[in-house]
């Protein structure tokens, strides 16, 4: 009798895992339930590409729908996942129960609120949905007056995007400095002039009172003053779903607890993506990722395991994220770091940042520079002590300072 594994997520994490169980040969019954009403799709061009132009979902799909009937993978959308009988081995979804021999949970994670007064007005918006950027996109027009709350990647993107569509922005980050999760405070200050060089209005140390207006978003009130706004976009963040993991009694944190290949306390139910709570050899501690990479690539590689010999996951640690044409790309773990060694000109535009420790790199940015991106990751994972001057000479090339002597 053919085995039976149903996905719980149609995302990027439980799109890929589909794909691969197909290529690696299984041949039994693939289920793939999503919440929303669409086949999976990138989510990186949410905030990009499809703000800015008025492409459609086909600019972002993983495949195209006709693939997953040629390759017999049942789609069950808008029916989210309601409920897990792990003793009966069946999952909910759309009111009817699936048996599953196995069952993969990529349930990824949703938008996190902002607990203020007004967040919930007519014109107030969170983009994580292909919905959510069609409905921003609708109301963003020469003239348009934006404003961003959250000055990380979601929040600057779509406000660089929202500049491109001819919108005035305004962006409202509450720390002291922009990304302050990814990246050290000189790329924060860089970006900071970037954006400001592009008309944007960025306000560090906001403090934010509420969102006010007569029946619909028309001002942020701020402590002291308050910004007309014609659309608020709010970008704080996510949080991962664990929650039917969490009743049907699986072990979970910030995340839901696997192991290195994925496998979660119950050893017929794996988790991948953004609500996964994993190991990183490499940080020597549990992290949950938040990146289109590790949906990808950890989607692709439990699904392997769950069918063939289990083989250890790690994920890169690498993310990206464009901003009026810049590209910024960052791998490793910058907290806990000692010193900065820059190598190319700042003022160019075109520069990398090595974050350094004890003479060791533990993680490295590039702008504008994604070329050197694999040497670089490459070098971090060496664990080798570096000379900074060799490291910041832009003559002196990655690669051969990757080799062994």
């Amino acid at each position: 009798m053919s085995e039976t594994i149903v996905i719980v997520g149609a995302g990027q994490a439980g799109g890929r895992a589909a794909q691969a169980l197909r290529a690696a040969g299984f041949a039994g019954r693939v289920v793939l339930i999503g919440q929303e009403k669409y086949p999976p799709y990138e989510r990186p061009p949410l905030s990009k590409e499809l703000v800015v132009t008025d492409a459609g979902l086909e600019k972002a799909r993983l495949h195209d729908p006709a693939w997953y009937e040629q390759n017999k993978i049942e789609l069950r959308l808008g029916a989210p996942a309601e409920a897990i009988d792990r003793a009966g081995k069946r999952v909910k979804a759309g009111g009817e129960w699936l048996a599953y021999d196995k069952l993969l949970l990529a349930t990824g994670a949703r938008v996190r609120k902002l607990p203020i007064p007004g967040a919930d007005l007519p014109g107030v918006f969170y983009l994580r949905e292909f919905d959510d950027t069609l409905a921003i996109r609708a109301r963003l027009a020469p003239g348009t007056r934006a404003v961003v709350i959250g000055g990380g990647f979601i929040g600057l993107e779509t406000a660089a995007s929202a500049v491109k569509r001819g919108a005035t922005v305004t962006v409202l980050e509450a720390a002291d400095r922009l990304m302050g999760r990814a990246v050290a405070p000189e790329i924060g200050a860089w970006f900071a002039d970037l954006h400001r060089k592009k008309g944007v209005d960025v306000r560090l140390g906001a403090r934010i009172k509420a969102i006010e207006g007569a029946g619909k978003a028309e001002r942020v009130a701020l402590e002291g003053e308050a910004i007309p706004a014609d659309i608020v976009v709010i970008g704080i963040g996510i949080v991962p779903n664990v929650e039917i993991a969490a009743v049907a009694g699986l072990e979970v944190g910030n995340g839901i607890v696997v192991d290195e290949f994925g496998r979660t306390s119950d050893p017929a139910i794996w988790a991948a993506g953004d609500c996964a709570l994993q190991p990183n050899a490499f940080l020597g501690k549990q992290v949950r990722l938040e990146s289109y990479q590790n949906a990808q690539d950890q989607g692709m590689a439990v699904a392997r395991n769950m069918i063939g010999e289990p083989k250890a996951y790690e994920d890169s640690l690498w993310v990206w994220s464009d901003q009026h044409d810049v590209n910024l790309q960052m791998t490793g773990a910058p907290e806990g770091y000692d010193s900065l060694v820059w190598r190319g000109d700042r003022a160019s535009g075109a520069f990398m940042a090595f974050y350094m420790k004890a003479g060791r790199i533990v993680a490295v940015n590039t702008v504008n520079m994604g070329r050197e991106m694999k040497p670089a990751q490459r070098l971090l994972q060496s664990k080798k002590i570096f000379d900074p001057a060799q490291l910041a000479d832009p003559n002196v090339r990655l690669l051969k300072l990757g080799k062994d002597p």
